[in-house]
Formats: structure tokens, sequence, C-alpha cells
């Protein structure tokens, strides 16, 4: 609910405490958490009258554990809370095996920081528990940014299983929370379609999950990321799966080593492009169209003929259609024609909640180069 939307004034409520809901009929709506400091006054937990204590939050984290149990195979680490996707606004829970790195993203979540972590602790029983409160989300909450650990150590850093393949995962460094697990469902069906034929690139890779996910089929690729952190990570992540012939990673800026493969007429039969979200806001949309048709259509000039492109954007503020438009736009600059294969989203431990928008983020197209 957004200040603007509310008869009484958020600035009566003590930040974080829990409020009821009422139309002007004084009909109950729900129960939610308040912050009077947020253009987002009031989130809303419940619609029904009901107490806000440990057996509430640790019937929701069952419940979308539940959920997660009927989709989620041959993994040990995936999302546990999805924030609103899961009736939990402001609360990211990831679980990479033993470890649960945790992000309390609104001040009504923060302020429950114990009672949810004593939920979580009970129902896992993780040997590490990392709380990621660097998120900028929360400078909008009046909150401060922080990493901490709350139990057990990281000495040893986690090994996640994913489809057969191991990862292994720095939760107090990484993007995010240390792995793009929204990615998962979207790696193994560009890699199936790819079928181990061929050599390509994985750009923006990050820790080299697209390019081991696809090399793991028999294909040859070049990863590059101008970070050298994630570089060396996705080195050993190749090593970890006897994949270091079939994968190298280069260190650089994805733009610049794009245009000199275009110059030197360089091909490739397939290119996984997941490049970081270029727009944070509405006032920077115009210039975040600009860089995604660029990257996209410097990739699909050093494409092969029938060559397959997975082309990704998590931005939120560029929808599906805006982006269908960025992709024709780039197809035109690049002078190349495109058959849509297929087109994705996120995984399905990432659930969209049909209410609110916002919760569905991620766009994947998969297309071939006619």
């Amino acid at each position: 609910m957004f200040s603007n939307e509310l008869a009484m004034s958020p600035k009566n409520f003590l930040p974080g405490s829990l409020v009821e809901l009422r139309d002007k009929k004084s009909t109950f709506l729900g129960i939610g958490y308040v912050n009077p400091n947020s253009l987002i006054s009031v989130r809303i937990l419940t619609r029904e009258k009901e107490e806000i204590d440990e057996p509430f939050f640790k019937r929701r984290v069952t419940d979308a554990l539940e959920y997660r149990k009927r989709f989620i195979k041959d993994t040990n680490s995936f999302r546990v809370v999805y924030s609103e996707g899961d009736l939990l606004p402001g609360l990211i829970v990831d679980k990479y095996n033993e470890c649960l790195s945790v992000q309390f993203l609104t001040l009504g979540m923060d302020s429950r920081q114990d009672l949810i972590i004593k939920v979580l602790d009970e129902i896992f029983s993780p040997s590490t528990i990392i709380v990621r409160n660097d998120s900028s989300a929360r400078l909008l909450e009046g909150l401060t940014l922080e990493k901490k650990i709350v139990k057990g150590n990281l000495d040893k850093l986690p090994v996640m299983r994913d489809s057969g393949l191991m990862f292994e995962i720095d939760p107090m460094s990484g993007q995010k929370t240390g792995f793009f697990l929204d990615q998962r469902e979207n790696r193994k069906a560009f890699s199936e379609l790819v079928n181990g034929k061929g050599a390509g690139l994985d750009l923006f890779s990050y820790t080299g999950a697209w390019a081991i996910n696809i090399a793991s089929k028999g294909a040859s690729v070049t990863g590059v990321d101008d970070s050298a952190d994630a570089v060396r990570q996705a080195e050993k992540n190749a090593e970890l799966n006897n994949l270091s012939e079939k994968c190298v990673f280069k260190k650089a800026d994805v733009f610049t080593f794009l245009k000199s493969e275009a110059s030197a007429r360089k091909t490739y039969d397939f290119i996984s492009l997941d490049p970081p979200a270029f727009v944070k806001s509405k006032a920077r949309i115009k210039e975040a169209i600009k860089g995604y048709r660029e990257i996209n259509s410097l990739a699909m000039r050093v494409l092969k003929k029938n060559g397959l492109l997975a082309t990704c954007s998590c931005s939120y503020h560029i929808g599906r259609s805006e982006f269908f438009d960025i992709l024709r736009g780039a197809g035109r600059d690049a002078g190349r024609l495109f058959r849509v294969i297929e087109t994705r989203s996120q995984a399905k431990d990432h659930p969209a909640l049909l209410s609110v928008p916002e919760t569905e983020y991620l766009k994947c197209v998969i297309m071939e180069a006619l």
C-alpha cells in the first residue's frame, strides 16, 4: 500500500509495527507492517485475522518449502523464500547445500530478524547462516548495509549440486547471494538445444554457470567477464566438473571484446548473453535500452548462420514487450534475421505473484540466426 492510498498517516505508527488495514466502511482487508519513511508505507502479510508470530512465519516458510519440493529436483540448492512470491514481502532466503543466505530488504522484516533466523534454523538445521543485508533496496527503507555470519563459519565454502554439476559458492561476496539460481531452468534448456555442438561464448559469464552447463554436453565455451574474481571462480568451477579443457574464461569488458571479435570477423555457433541489470530505476530506462540494444547487436553480428542466442534481461523496468522491441532493433542494427525458438522467465523457485507484477522480472529469449 502506497502512502497516498492511506487515509491515516503512517507517521502515526511505530516503524516496523503491525497495522490492520480497513476500507472506508471499516471492512477488514488485512494485516501488514508499516514504514512511515518509505513510499510503500504498508506491506501486507496476510488477509486473515491471525497472529503474526513465530508459528505464522514457520507456516509460511514451510509452505514455501513444500511448493518447491514439487518442482526442484536433482539439486541441493534453491531459493527457499522469494519475498512477495511466497507471501513474505521483504524476505529472501537462498539455500546453498548446508548454508542459508538471508536478505532482509524491508524495515518490517529487518525488525524481525532474530525471530525469522530462529525459524529458519529450526526448519533447515543448516551448518551456516549468512545475512546478506547489502542490497541497495535497504537504503530506500532507511536501513543500513551489512553482511554477517550469524551461525557457523565459511572456513570451507559451500559446494552446490545442480543438474549433476558442482559449483563452489561464496555467499559473502558474490552478486545477489552468491549465485544466479533464477537462471537454472534457462541454462539447462539452452544447453540441451546446443547439444554439445560447436564452439561459442558465455558473455557476462560470472562464475561460469552457463558455460559449464553447455560444456557438460560436449561443446567448447569461452566465458567473458570483467571481474577477475569471477573469472577465477569460474575456472575453479570448471575444474570441479573436469571441464577445464572445454571451458576457457577471459577477463575483459564484454562490449570491447565483441567489437574486437566482429572486427576480426570471428563467428560462433552459440552465445549466452546474461548481462547485469542495466536499469535500476525508471529514470534510467532510455540509457538501459541503448545498452541492451548495443550488446545484443554486437552478439548477433558474431553468430554463424543457424547459430543460437540465449539473451536475457533481469531489469523489471523493461517489460517483455519492450525487450522484444530492443531485440528487433538490435537485429536491424546487425543486419541479421532471427527466429524465436523459445521465450522463458525465472525458475519455479522464484514464483511470480499474479497480483504483484514486479515479482516477474527475468526475460530469456532463445533465438536462431537465419
